[in-house]
């Protein structure tokens, strides 16, 4: 098989500089040097004489290539006689590289890109010199996440939320689909201290520019009819909160009640001077900020599974002291019928579990007692809740 480089192969080299932007970046600055030498195998002197027809064909491919220049050689060859051979092959220039593979538009859409941003934003050409594939897939964008930058220049920390900005051309759902390269121009575009550095990735957009963000909201059962209510709120209402108004209550509460199952919070049991909390499954930043919740006993109760563990754990990052609820060992022998499987369950280290705790987790992620075994807290009996939750409160007076 020959493998004597073809006018398609010089191609490929020349679209892989393109694929990795330098031919892009040589468009506005001096990121290559020509004349270009393009890498090339010719044929041997054997192959003169094995394959004479193969040369003589290959040699017309490569002189018929367009945009490119040959450097010949001549070789004396003692069957063929004197033979001229492609010895190199250049590229002598930028539009040269950009004809031979067809990209000769797409430069000039990166070249107007360039001189808009130098002459409105100069502070974003290091973007464009980095990501210049990437921009020019924002052609039909640019001039709006160029407007969006200059809005926010002009007024640091809106302390709006986003639907509120007035761009032209820019709504909401606009800033949402872009918040990835947003937060990178506008990393560069803004001064760092109108940039809160902590708030990371597109979900922390709004936090990391200063908009308002959707307020978190926190719903919770009155579990006992004495506790102060909401004015016409008469027995156990169902009540949903934002968090700043969560965190600003006062309920004389000892005991809070987290779960994960809608039905199992709508039905939890009456228990004197406590709240039931539909749990917000991964992230506690809400719940974190009632700093009244520390004087409380928290009970967590979610599925005995490897991701519920990881949820208790991470809920003791905020409250150390919380407990679990239904999450032992004899609470999952005890369901056995109602046993299912966890699509993807956790295997990492949980440092927060009990001694208890961890052991059950440990037969969960090693598939000690079943592969992939979960028990959903929906599961759990009534009559067992209830029993368990009698015990636990004879034992905490």
């Amino acid at each position: 098989m020959m493998s004597w480089t073809s006018p398609a192969d010089l191609r490929v080299q020349v679209q892989r500089l393109w694929d990795r932007g330098d031919l892009l970046r040589a468009t506005v600055t001096d990121a290559i040097s020509w004349p270009l030498r393009l890498d090339l195998k010719a044929p041997s002197a054997s192959d003169l004489s094995d394959r004479f027809e193969a040369v003589r064909d290959w040699v017309r491919d490569v002189a018929d290539t367009p945009q490119v220049r040959i450097e010949w050689r001549e070789r004396n060859h003692r069957v063929q006689g004197l033979q001229r051979l492609p010895a190199f092959v250049w590229l002598d220039g930028l539009q040269d590289a950009l004809a031979f593979i067809g990209k000769g538009r797409q430069a000039q859409q990166f070249e107007a890109l360039w001189q808009q941003t130098a002459a409105t934003q100069p502070a974003l050409l290091s973007w464009l010199a980095q990501r210049p594939i990437q921009a020019l897939h924002l052609v039909d964008r640019w001039e709006r996440l160029l407007a969006v930058v200059a809005w926010l220049q002009a007024h640091p920390r809106p302390g709006i939320y986003l639907r509120q900005l007035d761009v032209p051309g820019v709504d909401s759902k606009f800033i949402e689909a872009q918040r990835g390269v947003l937060t990178e121009l506008l990393g560069l575009g803004l001064p760092a201290e109108v940039i809160e550095t902590g708030a990371t990735g597109v979900a922390q957009f709004a936090r990391r520019f200063g908009f308002l963000e959707k307020p978190a909201r926190i719903r919770f059962r009155l579990l006992d009819a004495s506790l102060p209510s909401l004015p016409g709120c008469a027995g156990l209402p169902d009540i949903t909160l934002d968090a700043a108004s969560f965190a600003a209550l006062a309920l004389p509460v000892e005991q809070v009640f987290i779960t994960e199952n809608e039905t199992n919070f709508l039905a939890f049991p009456e228990v004197a001077g406590a709240i039931v909390v539909f749990g917000a499954g991964y992230g506690w930043e809400a719940l974190a900020r009632a700093v009244w919740l520390s004087r409380c006993q928290l009970h967590y109760w979610g599925d005995i599974d490897t991701h519920g563990f990881a949820i208790l754990d991470q809920l003791r990052g905020c409250f150390p002291g919380a407990e679990s609820l239904l999450m032992d060992r004899e609470t999952l022998l005890a369901h056995r019928l109602h046993w299912g499987e966890e699509p993807e369950p956790a295997r990492h280290d949980l440092l927060r579990l009990t001694a208890e705790e961890a052991a059950v987790y440990d037969d969960l992620r090693f598939d000690r007692l079943r592969p992939r075994l979960r028990l959903e807290q929906e599961r759990v009996g009534f009559d067992w809740l209830t029993a368990q939750l009698r015990n636990r409160l004879r034992r905490d007076r």
